[in-house]
């Protein structure tokens, strides 16, 4: 039989890679004394997080992707803006150019007015009327200025109250105006009154 190794005296058996535990003896194994306190266990410092974890990483990738797509939606919603204004003032353009168009529209309803339109454009005049054109110094036609407005458009004189009717009668009757002679007539060369 193989010899076993002897353990020394009072040293305890213990396995081979496992920890101690018992209390640790001085050299030799013998005891000496009091045994030493074990030293109170060091605390663990605590492990520090890195501050870029993997959560933070996929965090932020949500992050940019969402804020590119609602910024290529707020670009296109600021587009549509711009041409939804655009569009209303075209509207507004128009619908301006319609109320024109039905002001003449309206205005070729009126008989006067294209009576007008006919001595002005064409030259006509009505039966027994005599036309005379207006020359200007060079023996050019002189353009009519005035044109007849839209009857909507003018603005009806506000009546007078009966009462200064009234009262200009009664002036007019307590200091009747002089007769005045009536104007001569220079058309012929004499100078007799007309309406003779």
């Amino acid at each position: 039989m193989p010899d076993r190794p002897r353990s020394s005296r009072g040293a305890q058996a213990r396995p081979r890679n496992g920890p101690r535990t018992g209390p640790r003896r001085g050299s030799g194994g013998r005891s000496g004394g009091a045994a030493r306190p074990l030293a109170p266990p060091v605390a663990a410092e605590p492990r520090r997080r890195p501050r870029f974890t993997g959560r933070a990483a996929i965090l932020v990738v949500v992050l940019a992707v969402l804020a590119v797509s609602y910024a290529s939606s707020l670009r296109a919603y600021l587009q549509q803006r711009s041409h939804i204004g655009d569009l209303k003032e075209q509207i507004a353009e128009r619908r301006a150019s319609i109320d024109h168009l039905q002001d003449e529209k309206d205005r070729w309803q009126d008989k006067e007015y294209v009576e007008q339109q006919a001595r002005l454009r064409i030259g006509y005049v009505m039966p027994g009327e005599t036309p005379y054109v207006v020359l200007d110094e060079n023996g050019e036609p002189v353009e009519r200025k005035s044109e007849l407005t839209d009857p909507s458009t003018v603005a009806r004189p506000t009546p007078d109250p009966v009462y200064s009717d009234v009262w200009q009668s009664v002036k007019l009757a307590g200091d009747p105006p002089e007769q005045a002679p009536p104007p001569l007539s220079e058309i012929d060369g004499s100078k007799e009154p007309t309406g003779q």
